[in-house]
């Protein structure tokens, strides 16, 4: 098994010397690839400057993130791809822990681990929560997306995920309309088609909150139409034997919009509040999905939503 970390990159060199200095540490040697979306700064021979410890390809013209991302899967040779952006960071055994859990499932397509949110300083703020019992385990494919659509199995941002690169290459890779906004996400729905997932309860990545971020630029109800999008995909993948137990695809809607009412009212963001506040706020069912989402992330996936769930000895 052999893993290649593809980092993406913008005019952000300051922040991308961090994303390489903890790819190239890693404890478990790994490809290092560099995607460079056309920066304008010293990037480029910066990244030259390294010589054969790191493949680096250069986009003539600026493609955006989905793109690069592409790219950079395409220029990579590693049986498994690590998606690191170049404003986050690895712990120096990411890529050892999640080879090892891996092998223990090797019809595994997808894998994801607990990151801590750091300051521009990387000062830590919060982490992830955990995702079911033990320090690893494995969801079978058939429950997958019922989890995902439960919101009991978040596989996170690219900075927590690795995934196959043969499936990854079957989905026709990360969506360029969505551009940083779900197109993980998205990518993480179609991937999950192919196989088994992988979690593991420790803090192998560092994602960087700062005013800088991609998902900054868009606002709530823009985040709220398309997480109602990637819940419509999601519900269309989930596995027959699920589908008597699941809320039905309106319900699920009036929920995210109920969701997305309450973040702009903690955030204080009244526009955003009053734009996204309609009937759907008031509806039973999207204050019951709300208490069953809320109680299922306290109890971390232990209410046996999900069936089958397989220890990994980690």
């Amino acid at each position: 098994m052999k893993f290649s970390i593809v980092i993406t990159t913008y005019n952000r060199l300051n922040l991308l010397r961090r994303a390489i200095e903890s790819s190239l540490n890693q404890s478990l040697a790994c490809e290092v690839v560099v995607i460079d979306d056309c920066s304008s700064d010293e990037t480029e021979n910066y990244v030259k400057s390294l010589g054969d410890a790191v493949v680096y390809h250069r986009n003539q013209v600026n493609q955006g993130h989905a793109a690069t991302v592409n790219t950079g899967v395409e220029k990579a040779s590693g049986d498994w791809i690590k998606f690191l952006d170049d404003d986050d960071y690895l712990d120096v055994k990411c890529i050892e822990k999640m080879a090892e859990a891996i092998a223990l499932c090797p019809d595994a397509v997808i894998c994801s681990c607990i990151a801590a949110q750091v300051d521009s300083e990387g000062v830590e703020l919060s982490r992830t929560p955990k995702t079911g019992p033990g320090l690893a385990f494995y969801i079978p494919q058939t429950d997958i997306h019922y989890g995902m659509l439960l919101e009991l199995v978040p596989f996170g941002t690219p900075v927590q995920v690795a995934c196959r690169r043969d499936a990854f290459l079957k989905t026709g890779g990360w969506d360029a309309q969505l551009n940083t906004n779900c197109d993980d996400i998205d990518s993480w729905i179609r991937i999950a088609q192919f196989g088994h997932a992988i979690f593991l309860n420790q803090c192998l990545a560092y994602r960087t909150i700062w005013t800088g971020a991609y998902n900054q630029k868009f606002s709530l109800q823009q985040r709220l139409n398309t997480n109602i999008l990637m819940k419509e995909r999601i519900y269309a993948l989930v596995n027959e034997k699920h589908r008597s137990s699941i809320p039905s695809i309106a319900d699920i809607k009036n929920y995210l919009n109920l969701h997305w009412t309450l973040i702009a009212l903690k955030q204080k963001n009244l526009p955003s509040f009053f734009q996204m506040l309609n009937p759907a706020v008031l509806s039973p069912s999207a204050w019951q999905l709300f208490v069953n989402t809320a109680s299922s992330r306290k109890a971390q996936m232990n209410n046996e939503r999900i069936q089958k769930l397989v220890l990994i000895k980690a």
